[in-house]
C-alpha cells in the first residue's frame, strides 16, 4: 500500500469483495488449476460446453439443452443490409485423462494450455460456418486432439428487424480419439468486434420517461460484456454493481434535519426542506421541463401523458408537505408532539451512528401529519411509504407513530392503544419488536421528562401461542401455561436489551400477584425506575393494560371473532377492576365471573377513566404490504373491514393506516380491495429512474449482483461449492493475511473487520425443504472443515432464534466458535437487519420479485455486498430473468407483478363469514344485551327478545364487507344461506353445542393463515 492513500474500511471492503468473486467464478470454471482427481465434468458449472452429439442424443428440448448447452452465443440486431463483417475470437481449454501409469497416478485430468483464436467473418444472408479447421487445429497443438469446435452465424429475418446470432458450438465427437476422455471444452469464451449493430428494445417493460429499454445485445446460455465500443464478450456470470443512494438532490444547502435541531426549533429547517423541494420540483416537473425532455428524448404520445400525471401526483405531494409544515406552525399541540418525537428518537437513536433524519424520512411525516388535524378525512386515505430497503422505512412510521402518541396525550387521551402495528410473518422479527420498545423507552423519558400527562408508554407484543402464551393459568389444561411450566419464564424473553439503558443483563420474572410475566433490567443505574419494563407479551396481559402500541403478527387479527377482549384494539374495554394491578375489564364469563382477566379476582368495576371514544386507536400501521395477497390478502380484506366496523361502531371513528412496502405495482388496486379506501403513496418516483428529490445514485457500492446459470450439475452442487469457496477464502484470510492482502489488494490492518463482516454466508431458499436440503447438503459436502450452519426458518423456535441473532449481532471471539452459513428461508427478509451478513447464496430465483428485492436487500446494509443467484436454468421464468439480468437488478420495480388479490372470493368469504357473524355477536350484541351471551341459550334468547332476524345479519354482514353491488348478488345470497343455518342450529334445541362460537360450520378462523392449505402428519 506504499505511495497511496490510507485504505479505508469501505475500499477494503470493495477490494475483498472483487477478490472474492473472482475466487467463486474461478472456482466453478477451474481457472488456475492443472491437475484433478476426478472428472471435470462433475466438477466445473462455468464455461463448459458439452459436445453436440451427446446433447442432440439426450433431449430435444430447449429446457434440458439449457442444463448442459453445447453452445455459447450473441444475439445481435445488425445496423447495415449483409454482408457483415467481424472479427470472431474464441478461447477455450479442454481437460486430457492420462493412462493409469502416467506422470501422476493420483491425479490423471491434467488442464490444456489456452485456444485463443481470431477468426474473420463475412456472411451473407444465408448465415454460415467457420472456423472448424482453425479450431480443431489449435485444440490439437494444446494436446486435445481429436476434439472439434466451429463458429456459427444464423441470420433470422423473421423479427421485425433482421438478428444475428453467432454461436461457438462444440462439435467434438462423444468419445474423441487420442487419449481424451471428456469431451467437453472449458474456460470458454466468445468475442466478436467489427459488426455495427442497434440495440434491442426490452420487451419484457413498456415504455416509459422515465427508464432506459436499451440492450445491446443478448447472450446465448452466456451474459454478454462490452468492454469497449463495438466489442462484445460472452461471460459466465452476468454481474450487475448497484450503488449506494445519496439522500439529497438540490443546489440548495441541505437542512440540518438532526433530532436536537428539529426537537430545539423545527420551523426554519423544514421550511428549507419544502422549498428545495419545490424549488426541484418546478425545475424537473414543469410544462417547459417535461417539453424540453419530450423534444431531446423522443417521447411517444403516451409517455408525455404519462409524466403528465406523474407530475400532477409530484405537484399534489408537495401541496401535502406544505400543508404538513402550515399546521407545524399554526397548531400547537402538533408542533410539541413533532418536538417531543424528535427528542425521543434522538434518545433512541444514541449509540447507533445517526443522529439526523434522511430528508424522504421528514418529507414523509410533513405529508401524513395532516391525518392529525382532521383525522376523519385523513382516514379516507392509505398512505404507503415506498423505499429502497434499508432506507429507513420502521424509523419512519415510528417518528409518526410517537408523534401522535404524543399528541394523543396532549389532547387527553390518558391511556388506550395508540397504533396496532402488523407484520405478515408468522413469526415477528425480534429485531423488529426491540426497535419499537427502544423508540418507545425513548418517549417515555421524554414524556416523564415534560411531565406530559396519563399512562406510561408502553408496548405489546402480540403474537400469541407462536411465540408467546395466549394467558397463563393456575391450573393448566391441554397447551395451557401455568407460572410453573417448562421454560417459564425464560424462554418467553422477547427483548434483545433493555430498551431505556442496552445492557443485555435482562431477567425474566412471573409476579404471581400481579399475575403477569415481565422483562427485568438488572442496571441499577437503568433510567427506568418502576420496577417491571413496560412491555407486555401475554396476550391477556395486553388486553388488561391496552400498551401505547401494540405490534404482533397479522394472522391475531382472527382473534376478534373469538375473543371478546380483543375488543380494547378497536374501542373501549368494559370497565376498570377496582384492584390495583388487574387492569381493564371485559365480558363476564364462568372463569372471570366479574369480566377481570386475572384468574380468582374478587375485584369489582369503576369507571372507565376517559371517555369511551377516546380508547380508539389512531393508527394502523401495516408492514410489508406486499406480502398481502393471493388468498391471505384476501381473508384479511374481510377482517380489516370488519375492524374498520367494529371500530365505528364502538367509538365513531376510522383508524388512520399506514403502511410500508418494498415495491409499488398495482398498490392502489390492492389499497382498494384491503381496505376499500384510496391509495397514496410516499415518495412520489422521480423523473428518471434511480433520481428524484430524495434520492440520487452515488459512487460507494452497496450490492454486486452475481448471476448463475450451472451447468451440467445440480443446483445443490453448485450452493455447496459457492459457500464452499466463500469459506475457504475467509479461513486462507486467516492463515495467510499477507498473500491474501496482497492478492486483493486490501491494507492488512483491515483483516479482522473483513473476517468480522465476510465470514458469516446467508444461504436462501423459498422453501423449507430447500432451506433444510442446503444445511444438511453443506454439512457433508464440504472440503473446508468445521462449518458451523445454523437455520432460521417459520420452523425455528422462537428463543433459538433470539440465540442466534444474539450471536450474528456479537460474534464469537474465535472464528472457529461462530455462525459460518445462515440458512434461512422468507423469515430472514424481513426485519432482520445484521450488518455483518454481506454474502448471500440464493437458491434459484424467488417466486416474486418482490421477494428478490426484500430478500437481498438483507445483505449489504452497511458494507459491500456480493449476492449469488443460482438460477434453475430449466424454468422458463428463470431463463428469462438470467437473459435480461442487468435490467432485471437495474429496474427490479418494474418487474414486480401486480399483486393478485380479490375480495369477492366465494371460498374465502366461506371461511371469514363466521368469524364476521361471532364478532358481531362478542362486540355488538353482547354489550346492547347488558348480560352474558357466552352459551347458545342465553344467546338465543336475546335473538329472540332483539327480534334478530337471519335477514338483517345478513344485510349487516354484506354491509361490513362492502358486498352490495349487482356484481355482489351471489356473495349475498351465500352469506344469507350461511346466517339462516347458524340461526337453524342456534334454534336447534337438540343441538351440542356448548358455546356460541360452536353453533354453524366451518367455526371462527383461529389465524388469517388457517386458509392455507395444512397438510395431514402421520406417525
Amino acid at each position: 500500500m506504499s505511495g497511496k492513500a490510507v485504505q479505508s474500511l469501505e475500499e477494503a471492503c470493495e477490494a475483498f469483495v472483487t477478490w472474492l468473486d473472482g475466487r467463486v467464478v474461478a472456482a466453478g470454471r477451474g481457472d488456475g488449476l492443472d491437475r484433478l482427481e476426478v472428472d471435470p465434468s462433475g466438477t466445473f458449472w462455468l464455461g463448459r460446453l458439452a459436445c453436440e452429439d451427446e446433447v442432440r442424443k439426450g433431449t430435444s428440448d430447449d429446457r434440458a439443452e439449457r442444463l448442459d448447452p453445447c453452445a455459447i452465443g450473441i444475439r445481435f440486431r445488425p445496423a447495415q443490409a449483409p454482408p457483415w463483417s467481424m472479427t470472431v475470437t474464441v478461447r477455450a481449454r479442454a481437460w486430457v485423462k492420462d493412462p493409469k501409469d502416467g506422470p501422476d497416478p493420483d491425479r490423471r485430468w491434467w488442464r490444456t494450455g489456452l485456444v485463443e483464436e481470431k477468426i474473420s467473418v463475412v456472411v451473407g444472408a444465408d448465415g454460415g460456418i467457420f472456423g472448424a479447421k482453425q479450431l480443431r487445429d489449435a485444440l490439437a497443438a494444446v494436446g486435445a486432439p481429436g476434439l472439434t469446435a466451429e463458429v456459427r452465424v444464423d441470420v433470422e429475418d423473421w423479427h421485425r428487424d433482421t438478428e444475428l446470432v453467432v454461436q461457438l458450438v462444440n462439435t467434438s465427437p462423444e468419445k474423441s480419439r487420442g487419449g481424451v476422455t471428456d469431451s467437453h471444452l472449458y474456460e470458454t469464451q466468445l468475442e466478436v468486434s467489427g459488426l455495427a449493430t442497434t440495440p434491442f428494445q426490452l420487451e419484457a417493460l413498456p415504455d416509459s420517461f422515465r427508464y432506459d429499454r436499451d440492450v445491446p445485445a443478448y447472450g446465448i446460455n452466456v451474459g454478454v460484456e462490452v468492454p469497449a465500443p463495438g466489442v462484445f464478450r460472452s461471460s459466465d456470470t452476468i454481474t450487475v454493481q448497484t450503488v449506494r443512494p445519496g439522500y439529497w438532490n438540490s443546489s440548495r444547502p441541505e437542512p440540518t434535519l438532526s433530532f436536537e435541531r428539529l426537537a430545539a426549533d423545527p420551523m426554519p429547517e423544514l421550511a428549507a426542506l419544502v422549498k428545495a423541494l419545490e424549488e426541484y420540483d418546478h425545475t424537473h416537473w414543469s410544462e417547459p421541463a417535461l417539453a424540453a425532455r419530450e423534444v431531446a428524448e423522443g417521447w411517444t404520445s403516451g409517455m408525455r401523458a404519462e409524466a403528465d400525471k406523474a407530475a400532477a401526483e409530484v405537484f399534489a405531494e408537495l401541496g401535502r408537505l406544505r400543508t404538513g409544515l402550515e399546521l407545524l406552525q399554526t397548531n400547537g399541540e402538533i408542533r410539541l408532539s413533532f418536538q417531543l418525537m424528535n427528542r425521543a428518537i434522538g434518545l433512541s437513536a444514541k449509540g447507533r451512528g445517526y443522529d439526523a433524519w434522511r430528508p424522504f424520512q421528514v418529507g414523509f411525516l410533513l405529508s401524513a401529519i395532516r391525518f392529525l388535524a382532521d383525522p376523519a378525512d385523513d382516514a379516507k386515505i392509505v398512505d404507503t411509504v415506498w423505499f429502497a430497503t434499508g432506507g429507513g422505512k420502521t424509523e419512519t412510521y415510528l417518528g409518526l407513530l410517537l408523534t401522535t402518541a404524543f399528541f394523543d396525550r396532549l389532547t387527553g387521551k390518558r391511556t388506550g392503544v395508540t397504533a396496532w402495528s402488523r407484520f405478515p410473518l408468522r413469526l415477528l422479527s425480534l429485531q423488529q419488536t426491540q426497535r419499537f420498545a427502544d423508540a418507545l423507552a425513548g418517549a417515555e423519558l421524554v414524556r416523564q421528562e415534560a411531565n406530559v400527562k396519563g399512562a406510561p408508554f408502553s408496548l405489546g407484543f402480540l403474537v400469541g401461542k407462536a411465540g408467546t402464551p395466549n394467558k397463563i393459568v393456575p391450573k393448566p389444561e391441554e397447551n395451557e401455561i401455568d407460572p410453573d411450566s417448562p421454560g417459564m419464564p425464560d424462554k418467553y424473553r422477547v427483548l434483545l436489551h433493555c430498551p431505556f439503558c442496552r445492557d443485555e443483563n435482562l431477567r425474566m420474572k412471573f409476579d404471581r400477584q400481579r399475575w403477569k410475566l415481565e422483562h427485568h433490567c438488572a442496571n441499577k443505574q437503568c433510567p427506568w425506575k418502576r420496577g417491571a419494563l413496560p412491555v407486555y407479551i401475554v396476550d391477556q396481559e395486553i388486553f388488561r393494560f391496552l400498551p401505547t402500541v401494540v405490534v404482533g403478527t397479522l394472522d391475531k387479527a382472527a382473534s376478534i371473532g373469538l375473543q371478546q377482549a380483543m375488543r380494547g384494539l378497536v374501542g373501549p374495554p368494559q370497565k376498570l377492576c377496582s384492584v390495583e394491578w388487574h387492569g381493564f375489564t371485559y365480558a363476564t364469563r364462568s372463569k372471570t365471573p366479574n369480566g377481570c382477566l386475572v384468574p380468582d379476582c374478587q375485584g369489582t368495576l369503576n369507571p372507565l377513566p376517559m371517555p369511551a371514544e377516546r380508547f380508539a386507536p389512531s393508527l394502523r400501521l401495516q408492514d410489508e404490504l406486499h406480502l398481502l395477497r393471493d388468498s391471505l390478502g384476501a381473508v384479511d380484506s374481510h377482517y380489516e373491514s370488519l375492524l374498520d366496523y367494529l371500530q365505528n361502531e364502538l367509538t365513531g371513528s376510522h383508524a388512520k393506516i399506514v403502511a410500508s412496502s418494498a415495491t409499488l405495482t398495482g398498490y392502489s388496486h390492492q389499497v382498494k380491495v384491503l381496505y376499500q379506501r384510496e391509495g397514496r403513496v410516499f415518495p412520489q418516483q422521480g423523473p428518471r429512474s434511480g433520481e428524484s428529490f430524495w434520492t440520487v445514485r452515488k459512487a460507494e457500492k452497496l450490492r454486486r449482483f452475481v448471476a448463475v446459470a450451472p451447468r451440467g450439475v445440480t443446483l445443490e452442487h453448485v450452493s455447496d461449492r459457492t459457500l464452499d469457496a466463500l469459506q475457504r477464502c475467509v479461513r486462507r484470510l486467516i492463515d495467510e493475511p499477507s498473500a491474501v492482502c496482497t492478492e486483493a489488494g486490501i491494507d492488512p490492518k483491515h483483516v479482522d473487520e473483513l473476517l468480522s463482516l465476510y465470514g458469516t454466508n446467508v444461504v436462501y431458499g423459498s422453501t423449507l425443504y430447500d432451506v433444510e436440503a442446503a444445511g444438511r447438503s453443506l454439512g457433508s459436502n464440504n472440503t473446508v472443515d468445521g462449518i458451523n450452519v445454523e437455520q432460521l426458518t417459520g420452523q425455528t423456535d422462537f428463543d433459538e432464534v433470539r440465540d442466534i441473532l444474539e450471536r450474528l449481532e456479537k460474534p464469537e471471539a474465535k472464528f472457529e466458535d461462530r455462525i459460518h452459513v445462515i440458512a434461512a428461508s422468507s423469515m430472514l427478509s424481513h426485519g432482520v437487519d445484521i450488518d455483518r451478513l454481506n454474502t448471500m447464496v440464493m437458491l434459484g430465483l424467488p417466486l416474486t420479485t418482490a421477494e428478490f428485492i426484500q430478500t437481498t436487500a438483507r445483505v449489504g446494509r452497511r458494507h459491500p455486498g456480493l449476492v449469488y443467484v443460482l438460477h434453475k436454468i430449466g424454468r422458463e421464468r428463470d431463463a428469462q430473468t438470467f437473459r435480461h439480468f442487468d435490467k432485471y437488478v437495474s429496474q427490479g420495480d418494474r418487474f414486480v407483478d401486480a399483486i393478485p388479490i380479490t375480495r369477492r372470493s366465494r371460498r374465502v368469504l366461506a371461511l371469514t363469514l363466521p368469524g364476521m357473524v361471532a364478532a358481531r355477536t362478542l362486540m355488538v350484541h353482547e354489550p346492547a344485551s347488558k348480560q352474558r351471551l357466552s352459551t347458545p341459550a342465553k344467546l338465543r334468547q336475546y335473538v329472540r327478545d332483539a327480534k334478530l332476524t337471519p335477514d338483517d345479519e345478513a344485510s349487516a354482514v354484506a354491509e361490513i364487507l362492502g358486498l352490495v353491488g349487482p356484481e355482489d348478488t351471489l356473495h349475498r345470497q351465500q352469506i344469507v344461506e350461511w346466517v339462516r343455518d347458524w340461526f337453524a342450529d342456534l334454534e336447534d334445541p337438540a343441538t351440542k353445542a356448548q358455546f356460541i362460537s360452536q353453533i354453524g360450520h366451518p367455526s371462527p378462523m383461529r389465524s388469517l393463515r388457517d386458509v392455507e392449505a395444512q397438510a395431514p402428519i402421520h406417525d
